[in-house]
């Protein structure tokens, strides 16, 4: 654990840079960065398993920073440690389209891990990374640690304040992650005030209530103390580790540091003056003069050192297949892309279409049900709900003592299961599902926001869709939900009409890679067959079919989505009778459809747009784009049966018919 001056002279760059750098631009955080620069150093340097040649390495550590406001502090060290970036890069971060933006993002920066910045996702996240790392390791029986990773995670008190972080945390200590640390910057500082006004509680024994175990950094700025208790972290005794590091905001800055000025903009120019003079520079440097060639060499020391670590685990993975076949096969199958989407395509041919009534939950359950009995990629759980949302699946759960269980009882915690699924997208091959009422799914908004901007492949299972979900009233009756969660860029939110439409959407969902997060919304009522021939992915792959065309001429195109596709088919009976030709067009994905180009669009939708009536069970503001007339649920719903409530609130076949009435004059 020798630290010699060579690494005394890189943390001071490291501390000296992001004061710099934020005091030219005049915004930016640099008080945190500066003080975790020791941390920072101790972590990439010596103990985190990681390789600057390849930042995707299956056998690296995964490191997240969940106080992704400090985003220099990862900067910083992955230009030291070589991981392609500059000092110009540094110098231009939270610039349009510079390499080092404001907030850590994923597929942006080359050794970013994770897209962070709402405090306690990253926290929450590193949970779900844990839960995947430790499966994938029982799941193929290693025994010589090489798929023993560590999921570093870098906290601050903002983060140990938000209500997921604390879900996640209860979750991760009843499930006993001994491979997850989290290392908590407790400065006591945050943007408005000290936290003895905000944050009294005792942190550490309310981890140790968690199941914790809680180590003492006794001296954030002793590198071989620090490195000593990180490495005792990592070898852990069965319990995720929180590591209590004291540090000063801002540290060495005399005027600001240890204020809650130091969290944000620059300090001063007198100031960063005295701060480069302390960590001995001169008063007047650049950025060029805080990494002098000895020392960026010596931290450049961490290819080399990668390169061997990632050998070591190349020669070890030969060696798994020359003495276990068996378990490599079972590693190699995991990261099969191509041999995935084959197996599931398989598994979902499998599933017989329920004929007649039947809910859309039963449909989607019988595909996860598959999906699961056919491949280990796919893994999940539900927040309670396993039997009345359909995904229960056979097997054991997950636990401390069987981490390669068949599922996980996240418990009453959506939003802690929402973000733990991103983590588990984000450690590996996983194909994670999560599943609670759609009218929960407001509880998990921000993690599945934080999915959609890193395209993860995130299936969120929602059931009991609409205000036919009953008698539990109006608290239970999604009315905004679904409109709602379809303004989330990048997130396809998916209501199929039957159980062949479901069945047909999930076969799109796991053939095309470049789906992303998945919202399934599906019904809690029985709802019909629809007519015509069972639909194929690519059937469904458009987002919108047509489900019926008039013997004659079309008059009046009705779209809709879910259960609403029988009221409209049952209206256009109806209109038969009064010489009205109706196209009925399921559309059990906007976003799939919007992707389209106008041709093809016009070409589904038939009739022009002052012709068109559309149908959902739900706020219907979003319906006009391609509809004159829309009929939908404008309040909320009551307590009663499902047929009752959804008569009350006008979403009857009746209302349809006189809709298309209206637009036809």
């Amino acid at each position: 654990m020798h630290h010699n001056d060579l690494d005394s002279r890189a943390v001071a760059a490291a501390r000296a840079i992001p004061a710099v750098v934020v005091q030219a631009k005049g915004n930016g955080h640099a008080g945190t960065a500066m003080a975790l620069a020791p941390l920072m150093h101790t972590l990439f340097q010596r103990v985190l398993r990681h390789d600057p040649a390849d930042p995707a390495w299956p056998g690296r550590d995964i490191f997240v920073l969940s106080a992704g406001h400090a985003s220099l502090a990862l900067y910083v060290q992955l230009y030291l440690c070589g991981y392609g970036l500059t000092l110009d890069d540094l110098a231009a971060s939270r610039k349009l389209r510079s390499r080092t933006p404001g907030h850590p993002e994923l597929h942006h920066t080359p050794g970013v891990d994770m897209s962070t910045g709402p405090l306690g996702q990253g926290f929450a996240s590193a949970v779900g990374m844990a839960i995947a790392t430790r499966r994938e390791e029982a799941l193929v029986g290693d025994e010589g640690g090489l798929l023993a990773r560590t999921v570093w995670a870098v906290a601050g008190d903002g983060c140990l304040e938000e209500g997921v972080a604390s879900e996640a945390a209860s979750l991760a200590g009843t499930l006993g992650l001994s491979n997850l640390v989290v290392v908590w910057d407790d400065n006591g500082i945050t943007i408005d005030a000290p936290t003895t006004e905000t944050f009294t509680e005792d942190v550490r024994e309310r981890f140790r209530a968690y199941g914790w175990r809680v180590l003492e950094a006794e001296d954030p700025d002793d590198l071989a103390s620090l490195e000593a208790t990180l490495r005792e972290a990592r070898a852990s005794d069965g319990r995720p580790t929180l590591v209590a590091l004291r540090t000063v905001i801002g540290f060495p800055s005399a005027k600001v540091g240890g204020t809650p000025a130091a969290h944000a903009g620059g300090f001063g120019a007198d100031e960063v003056s005295s701060v480069l003079a302390e960590l001995g520079f001169a008063p007047d440097a650049g950025l060029a003069d805080l990494v002098p060639d000895d020392v960026l060499a010596h931290t450049r020391a961490a290819v080399a050192r990668g390169r061997e670590l990632h050998e070591a685990w190349d020669r070890g993975m030969a060696e798994l297949a020359e003495r276990s076949p068996e378990r490599h096969r079972v590693w190699r199958d995991l990261h099969d892309a191509t041999l995935a989407v084959e197996t599931d395509l398989a598994a979902l041919d499998a599933v017989e279409v329920p004929g007649g009534a039947v809910a859309t939950r039963v449909a989607g359950g019988a595909a996860v049900q598959a999906l699961v009995a056919a491949s280990p990629r796919w893994f999940g759980g539900s927040a309670d709900l396993a039997a009345s949302t359909n995904v229960a699946v056979p097997g054991q759960p997950v636990t401390a003592e069987r981490p390669d269980g068949a599922f996980v009882r996240f418990g009453v915690r959506e939003h802690a299961m929402a973000a733990a699924l991103s983590g588990m997208a984000l450690a590996g091959p996983w194909r994670p599902y999560g599943s609670t009422y759609a009218v929960f799914s407001d509880y998990m908004r921000p993690a599945i926001r934080l999915a959609a901007l890193m395209g993860l492949p995130v299936s969120y299972v929602f059931t009991h869709d609409s205000v036919a979900v009953g008698e539990d009233g109006p608290t239970h009756q999604p009315v905004e939900q679904v409109a709602s969660l379809r303004t989330v860029p990048g997130l396809s939110v998916v209501r199929p009409a039957d159980a062949a439409e479901t069945l047909a959407c999930w076969r799109h969902v796991v053939r095309d890679p470049h789906v992303g997060p998945v919202t399934w919304l599906l019904s809690r009522q029985a709802v019909p067959a629809l007519p015509g021939p069972v639909p194929t992915a690519d059937d469904v792959a458009a987002g919108a079919r047509v489900v019926h065309r008039p013997e004659g001429r079309e008059d009046v195109t009705v779209l809709a989505s879910g259960s609403e596709v029988a009221l409209a088919l049952t209206a256009a009976e109806r209109l038969v009778a009064e010489g009205v030709g109706v196209r009925v067009v399921s559309v059990p994905c906007v976003e799939w459809f919007t992707a389209l180009d106008a041709d093809r669009q016009e070409a589904i939708l038939g009739v022009p747009r002052e012709r068109r009536v559309a149908v959902e069970a739900g706020r219907g503001d979003a319906w006009y784009r391609w509809a004159t007339a829309v009929v939908g649920v404008e309040e909320f719903g009551e307590s009663g049966s499902g047929p009752e409530v959804m008569e009350l609130r006008g979403m009857t076949a009746d209302r349809v018919a006189a809709a298309v009435r209206g637009v036809l004059g």
